[in-house]
């Protein structure tokens, strides 16, 4: 993907994620069993996948790739799904709006410690001053959607 595409990617893909936790939201109203409803919209996500791999099969890993690989790689998807399963639980009590504003707002605050510390392998973004403000900007935008 051309890095002239990556910002506005980002910024539907973040949309999108808004709407799929309110669409979520009204499933699991629907179904009224919030087990279910993430299971039912995971198994979705993995046929989507399971189809584009069949469309696009390579590259494939090596064995090398697997052993070079930290064990907790793989864990990402499960660590995702409790942002869903929350989303799912909470949102129709709390409103999108405080629900998605406190996920993205305590997804930039672990993603800043995540960047000063380099942890999991990720390139080190020192905090700063400007950075730290942004983070507090966050945490009080979000405070009055949440209060308001």
């Amino acid at each position: 993907m051309n890095a002239a595409w990556a910002y506005p990617f980002i910024f539907v893909a973040g949309m999108l994620q808004a709407v799929g936790a309110s669409m979520g939201g009204q499933l699991n109203k629907s179904i009224g069993n919030p087990w279910l409803a993430t299971s039912i919209s995971f198994m979705l996500v993995l046929f989507l996948t399971v189809a584009l791999f069949a469309c696009m099969p390579k590259p494939l890993p090596s064995v090398g790739d697997f052993a070079a690989m930290p064990w907790w790689a793989p864990l990402g998807g499960i660590v995702g799904a409790v942002a869903v399963f929350a989303g799912f639980l909470l949102i129709q009590k709390l409103g999108a709006g405080p629900v998605n504003g406190i996920t993205i707002t305590a997804n930039i605050l672990a993603s800043l410690a995540i960047d000063h510390f380099g942890l999991f392998r990720m390139e080190q973004h020192e905090m700063n001053p400007w950075r730290f403000l942004g983070a507090l900007l966050m945490v009080g935008g979000v405070t009055l959607i949440a209060k308001f």
